[in-house]
């Protein structure tokens, strides 16, 4: 039997739970709606819209999308195939590979940013 703050504590993690899938569900629908990408794509292009030279290792890509490497380097491969990206090698170090904004990459971003923006104020304003 629980203790009533371990309870609390489950509780109120499940409602963070519950919280991120409803952002996460609210995000990805108005997302593919209006702009053709999902979550992953766009947090993908605002890393690199983010980045100094519109460009980053694909490890740093990794991380900031909270994939494994074999699902976001298949992300990486759906965004270069729509033409949003481009993967370069780097010059210092040939094992190196760079993902780099394309302009049709940076132009959805800014489409999509705002419909991005809306649905968090929306989603996470709403709760308070």
């Amino acid at each position: 039997m629980m203790g009533s703050s371990e309870q609390q504590l489950v509780e109120e993690w499940h409602e963070l739970l519950a919280r991120h899938a409803a952002v996460h569900t609210a995000l990805e629908r108005e997302l593919q709606a209006q702009h053709g990408i999902g979550v992953n794509e766009f947090e993908a292009l605002e890393c690199l819209a983010s980045s100094d030279d519109g460009k980053c290792r694909g490890q740093d890509l990794t991380n900031v999308v909270h994939l494994s490497q074999s699902a976001a380097s298949r992300l990486v491969a759906r965004l270069e195939r729509d033409g949003l990206v481009d993967r370069v090698m780097c010059e210092l170090d040939r094992r190196g590979i760079f993902v780099v904004l394309t302009d049709g990459g940076h132009k959805r971003y800014i489409e999509a940013k705002p419909t991005h923006r809306a649905v968090l104020a929306r989603a996470l304003r709403d709760d308070h």
